[in-house]
């Protein structure tokens, strides 16, 4: 079997004799064809082939086979956004009516995304506190119940998911696991050999690299059986008249999912990643294997650092031994490696927090996070500012909770900046 090193590099893309070693670029909306019956065909999904870009580009399809074969899915489909991959992960399974189980541990974006937005949609969610006991996760579930959300590396607080744990409660109930890989990526950690059905990225943080392009990805590993439960899945299951009844499970068979979501949520929906972004995604998978070693390095460098400095308060690392998480990290990441980001908190609370922010100089506050520079976020002001501080600590975000994005810089300028910085604060 290909090393995950070498899919980075090789997957996906296949030149032939005289075609670009690169993967081209295919800056078109449209594609021809020579006769109208083959328009025809391609329009009621009797062939396969490209006719608008809104569904699909030779582009975009490459990034996102070779983003398939890393995580070990059947399919896979890019969309502009992290944010679109989350909601149409779920409202390709979901509709009005329905009900699923979500981690409360997740971003605050997807928080707001499932309590809200969702909600106006009639899809109703219950949050739960993923490091309970199976018996309390239990209770979650209604008769509606479709799905378990959840992300791998929590975004901000760093809690690490039990992946075969919360996927065989899902499997008990019938229902598929979906997972969030982004901080993990499939280099750390592949959730489908843990039990994940369906897996999820936001494309522009690790797997991008750069910063400079917006997208995500969801990739289907074929292994849930939509078909057992026809009742409980319709969209799967039942007619779809836009396609003259077309019936997902029995034409696709393991590929309905994400046959489902490309010819009917992209269709109508059109969140589709421009190829430019599919290009310069596809250039930052080529060094992943590479960046995401020296993230997770530096990281544990500097979580060492931090939790012997005598102003810091706490740090949460699954690196660390330490680490409530430290032993399900050696067990589901690849060299017990996590990623480049940690969570800390300074003494003196939310307001000393602050100011150590502000007095950095290299690393740099802003709302990214996973990409090759260090910086810095305050989640409970910034990307969390919307959930009450009830729902703050439900997702064990803390008031002083810093969020540190630790990039490829050489390690002892990363140092200097956070030491300069705490002795400010």
């Amino acid at each position: 079997m290909t090393h995950v090193y070498t899919k980075c590099v090789q997957a996906g893309w296949t030149p032939k004799k005289g075609e670009p070693r690169v993967l081209p670029i295919y800056q078109s909306t449209t594609f021809k064809y020579d006769t109208s019956e083959q328009m025809a065909k391609l329009l009621d999904l009797e062939e396969p082939g490209y006719f608008y870009t809104r569904l699909q580009n030779p582009t975009s399809d490459y990034a996102a086979q070779k983003i398939a074969e890393l995580e070990g899915g059947r399919k896979a489909m890019l969309t502009a956004s992290g944010q679109a991959a989350s909601f149409y992960s779920v409202f390709n399974i979901c509709e009005a009516g329905d009900h699923f189980i979500s981690s409360s541990a997740i971003y605050g974006g997807t928080f707001n995304l499932f309590e809200v937005t969702l909600k106006k949609l009639g899809i109703e969610v219950t949050f739960v506190n993923q490091d309970a006991p199976e018996e309390e996760i239990q209770k979650a579930f209604k008769a509606n119940t479709k799905l378990i959300f959840a992300e791998t590396i929590a975004n901000p607080a760093g809690n690490v998911l039990d992946i075969q744990k919360m996927a065989d409660i899902a499997h008990k109930n019938g229902v598929p696991l979906i997972v969030d890989n982004t901080f993990a990526t499939p280099v750390h950690c592949r959730p489908i050999e843990f039990g994940a059905d369906i897996v999820i990225h936001s494309t522009s943080k690790y797997m991008d690299g750069h910063a400079s392009a917006l997208g995500g990805v969801i990739v289907d590993s074929g292994r849930f059986d939509w078909s057992k439960y026809p009742e409980k899945f319709p969209g799967m299951n039942e007619p779809d008249e836009s396609y003259h009844g077309l019936i997902y499970s029995e034409a696709f068979g393991k590929d309905a999912y994400y046959i489902k979501a490309t010819v009917q949520l992209m269709r109508d929906l059109g969140s589709m990643v421009s190829p430019q972004n599919a290009f310069l995604l596809n250039m930052g998978l080529e060094t992943l294997h590479l960046r995401m070693q020296r993230h997770s390095e530096n990281a544990l460098e500097t979580a060492k650092f931090l939790k012997n400095h005598p102003k810091v308060a706490w740090v949460n690392y699954s690196g660390l031994k330490e680490s409530p998480y430290y032993e399900l990290a050696q067990k589901q990441f690849d060299a017990g490696r996590s990623c480049g980001v940690l969570a800390f908190g300074l003494k003196g609370g939310k307001e000393n927090s602050i100011q150590f922010m502000d007095s950095l100089q290299m690393i740099a506050i802003v709302t990214h996070v996973a990409d090759t520079r260090s910086c810095v976020l305050h989640p409970a002001s910034h990307t969390h500012r919307q959930l009450s501080d009830e729902q703050l600590i439900a997702a064990g975000i803390r008031p002083d909770l810093i969020r540190l994005s630790v990039g490829i810089e050489h390690i002892s300028d990363i140092i200097q900046d956070l030491e300069q910085a705490l002795e400010q604060a």
